[in-house]
Parts: C-alpha cells; structure tokens; sequence
C-alpha cells in the first residue's frame, strides 16, 4: 500500500550527492587522465612540475596572499589538519570549536592525544555554533570553517581578531572553492582534493600563512613528530614540500584528476562561479524547505546554512512522534529508497548526526538536478510515512 505514492517522472542526470567523495564535475570522463604521469617518479622532472601545477593554480583560483605557502601533503584533509596540530599547537593554550563531528574530532585529539593542559572546548549541538564571541584570541584557535556533518557554517571572518596573538587553524575541507575565505583572519587553512571540485581521496592541501611559518621556525613541540608530520630541518621551513616536493609518494593519477578539477573551475570563471553555482544549489533547496511541511534545515539561522554539506531534518509528526531508533530507521529507509531508484545515491546523514538527509551542494552538482531531486524528496518522505503510521497505530 505504501508504494502507492506516485513516483515523479523527471530524474536527475547524476545522482551523485555524497558528501564525500563528491560528484565529479559536469561532462567528466576518464579520458582527461590521459595524460598521467603513470610509470614515473614523482621526483623526476615533468611529473614534479604537474605538482607544482596543482598548487599554482589552487593558489591562484583561491586568491591566496603572496607571501601564504601552500603544499600537497598525505593523508587527504585529516593528514593536513593533524600535521598542523602537531607541528604549530603547545606555545600557547588553545581554543577549540566543535559543533559537528570533525571538530569534535580535532579537540579528542589535543585533549586526549596532544593532552593539552591549556585548552578549553567550546561545543555547541548539531545545527548551532559555539558563542563566537567568547573565543580568545591570545590563544590558538581551532575550528571548521563548515561542518560538513552539520551543514553548518561559519557566517564571515568578522569575529575573528586582526591583532590576534594566537594562530587561527581552519579545516576548511568542504568549504575551499564554495565559499569566500577571509586569509587575513586565517594562518593555516587545509582541505582535500575530493570535495568541491570532485577530485579523487588520498591527498591534502595545507595552506600556511607567513604567521604559522614563523611559528614553526620558532618553536619545537616537546613531543616527536613522525616523518609525515614534519615541515622543518634545522629550524627553516622545508620550501620544496611547497613546490611541489611531496613528503610522500603521491599518486600521478589523482594529480592528473585534481589539475582536470582545477582547469574546468578557471573556464567556467573561476572562485566567483564555484561559488555561484554552490549558492544556486542552496537556494534551490531552501526555496523547496519553505514551501514544504515535513523538513527543515538542521541549522538553526539562514546565515549557518551550507551551501555544500546541506543537511536537513525531519519535523513531520509522523516522524518526530517515533522512537529514537526508529527514527533513525525511517531516515535510513528514505534514503535507501532514493538509492534503490537511483535517484540519489548517499544522502543519509552523517552516523553521528541527528537522523535526516544530507545532499551535497558543491560547485560539481548541477542545480537542475538538484531540483529535479526535490520531488523525489517528497515521494520518500510519502512513502516511509505511509509505512510508518500503521504502526504507530498498532502501538
């Protein structure tokens, strides 16, 4: 009786609305990876300079500072966020922000494996933000510039002090070519090549502005720091690691694959349409969640909202008047169905956050799929809630 509910007639072209790896760009194929480098050493000459490719043109497609460094190092973003913790915290005490999962990841690691005696959490629930005011910026300060596991961002850079004495440490994994950075609050920015611009997993970008270089050149953590981790030799900066000299062996197909991202982000204009089309994404599905009963936004004010981790919830009464568990069953079966039609494939929320739905809204997703995903929203939503009101009945 359930799949009664008419399905829509209209599908999107790709389905892919992961948060992580995300779509890849429009009209994508394989055989832009030509050209890879495959079979040679990424020391040799033609394959370092494809490298080095990468971080000019993301330098030059994100406007960064001249006097930033910005190097292509292991471990996608969480390899570039650790290497920073590791490397620049302990001079000073430290501020952490945590409000999605990520963030509470990196304060678990400079309480519990840093143990930090100098560090205070400043938490806030899914959909909100810590008080912004109450950050010290004496301190290092830690956060996410968007909880890709909230939908939650940042609003602007305007809270943050311009005569800070601490380093201001952004993960800004799924924020770097959707939103506008303000490099003269930040000193250390990272993210990875499989978000925005739909690059493949396994490597990350580390940003450090002219403050944190001189903090490395300055201080030496009392702890030792693995190879990977290292950045400094005889306390200078190691200047190859940002020309494109990796500290481990990077895979040539995946720089060919980032350079592909890169090249199509300049032709269609560079940072002001990525992040164009990540904002006409959001504002297709906020328009949508204004006219429909049974959803909103996880985060709780407009100026929270992400534009690429969009995550929602569910407020219908046939769902809020569920179990615990079986609200987080509903929300999966949702999902699953969308996955079943092939209409959108890893939408379910994050493990750790209230149960809903979470559509990526990158620059790689087109907003006319997104839009002809919306109905198909509300055909899950009919679905599941038919299935579940016989039961409440039965109760």
């Amino acid at each position: 009786m359930a799949f009664a509910v008419p399905r829509p007639e209209v599908r999107p072209a790709s389905p892919n609305f992961s948060s992580g790896p995300c779509a890849k760009r429009p009209g994508y194929d394989v055989a832009a990876l030509a050209g890879a480098m495959l079979g040679r050493s990424h020391r040799a000459k033609e394959p370092k300079a494809r490298l080095a490719e990468v971080v000019a043109r993301s330098r030059a497609l994100l406007g960064m500072p001249e006097d930033w460094r910005l190097g292509i190092v292991p471990a996608s973003d969480t390899g570039a966020v650790e290497m920073a913790l590791w490397s620049l915290l302990g001079e000073r005490g430290v501020d952490v922000l945590s409000f999605e999962s990520f963030g509470a990841g990196w304060a678990s690691d400079i309480v519990k494996q840093l143990k930090l005696a100098d560090a205070r959490v400043l938490e806030a629930a899914y959909g909100g933000l810590p008080e912004l005011g109450a950050v010290d910026f004496a301190r290092d300060v830690v956060l996410t510039w968007n909880g890709t596991t909230s939908g939650v961002r940042v609003p602007d850079g305007d809270w943050i002090a311009g005569d800070r004495k601490g380093l201001v440490i952004a993960d800004a994994t799924s924020a770097a070519f959707a939103m506008a950075l303000p490099w003269d609050k930040l000193d250390v920015v990272t993210w990875s090549w499989q978000k925005v611009l739909g690059g493949e997993a396994g490597h990350g970008m580390l940003a450090l502005g002219p403050r944190a270089v001189a903090r490395l050149e300055s201080y030496r953590p009392a702890w030792p720091l693995p190879k990977i981790f290292r950045m400094t030799k005889g306390g200078k900066v190691i200047e190859g690691i940002f020309k494109g000299e990796t500290i481990n062996t990077p895979s040539m197909l995946a720089v060919e694959d980032a350079l592909d991202g890169l090249r199509w982000a300049e032709a269609i204009g560079g940072l002001p349409a990525l992040i164009g089309r990540a904002e006409a994404n959001l504002g297709a599905i906020a328009a949508w969640v204004g006219r429909t009963g049974w959803v909103d936004f996880l985060a709780e004010r407009a100026e929270w909202r992400s534009p690429t981790s969009i995550c929602l919830k569910i407020v219908a009464p046939w769902f809020t008047g569920l179990a615990p568990e079986a609200r987080a069953a509903a929300a999966k079966r949702m999902a699953a169905l969308l996955e079943a039609e092939g209409v959108a494939y890893d939408i379910a929320s994050y493990r750790d956050a209230p149960p809903g739905l979470r559509i990526w809204g990158g620059a790689t997703v087109e907003t006319a799929d997104v839009r002809a995903l919306l109905p198909w929203l509300d055909w899950a939503e009919a679905v599941v809630a038919a299935e579940a009101l016989p039961a409440r009945a039965a109760e």
